[in-house]
């Protein structure tokens, strides 16, 4: 059986992060994520997208702030099991829990911290008759590598954050680009909006709002999408790939009978330290949820620094924590 301090169940960029805040104050952590490597949707979804709201970064690729979290958290050690979803949890006599993943390895903590991200996802797909005919073969719902795209006719669909970064990330690399949505408003940062509006007014992408993607044709591989615009009817477009980017719909999975105070697929969380309603149990990142949540990575990072607090104050109730800037001490003496 693996012992830990605090077990992290999730292994994206919160939960990487909190293995730094952790290991500030000496507390061993240990990672447990149902996919094969870290990073989780950074590294699993969209490695090459660019965010641009990362602290001390104008831009920086999801696969590349992976790659650094990674580095920041090595001098801890922190133990690794992947592959492997987080199943039952069970009370020791001690006081601590027990998890047991869907492979049978356990691991007992004294906290759990929930850092699963939108948990169990999978993508929401447009209501096209033959959509899934032409599923990896031209429609595409997740970017991995954005050269796949490279001098190609790309059609993009949605209104979020997501299709406006691939839009504005595409335009230097596919011949075509073409982002279509059902309004005339968008649901992204005004500041990606803006973007896409000059990109099409000056020529580099087409932008056609209310409007959808109703039909593919092709034999085999995507030629076409038909689109229904509110104004000119039916379109048909040539292209060779079809990318729509409605979001995940979240899953909470296994988690969902452990108990906890749920609310629309999230765990409700006090905001003083991101405790659940179940002592020992915490939950940060995008899978909490209480008032004026924002579902932003950095704000991740700050639940994970009052929830490492928190939990040294459970795990050692007698002892003082004395907080010390990272300027004063560095991290090289540190081991987790």
């Amino acid at each position: 059986m693996i012992q830990t301090d605090i077990l992290i169940i999730g292994a994206g960029p919160v939960g990487l992060f909190t293995v730094f805040e952790a290991g500030l104050v000496k507390l061993r952590c240990h990672l447990v994520d149902a996919l094969p490597q870290p990073g989780g949707q950074l590294s699993e979804i969209y490695p090459k997208k660019p965010i641009y709201d990362i602290p001390g970064y104008p831009s920086i690729l999801a696969g590349e702030l992976v790659d650094r979290l990674m580095e920041q958290i090595e001098p801890f050690k922190p133990g690794f099991t992947l592959g492997e979803r987080a199943e039952e949890i069970e009370k020791a006599e001690d006081g601590d829990f027990i998890l047991t993943t869907n492979r049978g390895t356990k691991i007992k903590a004294p906290v759990i911290s929930i850092a699963a991200g939108l948990g169990c996802f999978e993508p929401r797909k447009p209501p096209i008759d033959n959509l899934a005919r032409f599923e990896d073969k031209g429609v595409e719902y997740i970017i991995k590598d954005p050269e796949v795209y490279r001098d190609k006719r790309v059609v993009v669909a949605g209104g979020g954050d997501s299709a406006l970064d691939w839009t504005i990330f595409l335009a230097d690399v596919a011949e075509e680009v073409t982002l279509i949505h059902r309004r005339q408003s968008f649901r992204g940062a005004p500041d990606s909006v803006e973007k896409v509006v000059e990109l099409a007014e000056s020529g580099r992408i087409s932008l056609l709002t209310d409007s959808q993607a109703v039909g593919l044709n092709g034999n085999g591989k995507l030629t076409d999408v038909v689109i229904k615009h509110s104004k000119e009817g039916q379109i048909i477009k040539p292209t060779d790939h079809f990318i729509p980017l409605f979001g995940l719909s979240p899953k909470l999975g296994p988690i969902a009978n452990w108990g906890l105070n749920i609310n629309k697929n999230a765990i409700e969380v006090d905001t003083r330290d991101y405790s659940t309603n179940v002592e020992g149990i915490y939950a940060i990142g995008d899978i909490n949820t209480y008032p004026g949540k924002l579902k932003l990575i950095l704000c991740g990072f700050h639940e994970g620094t009052l929830m490492v607090q928190s939990a040294f104050k459970y795990i050692y109730p007698d002892q003082k924590l004395s907080f010390k800037y990272t300027t004063v001490n560095g991290v090289q003496g540190f081991e987790g």
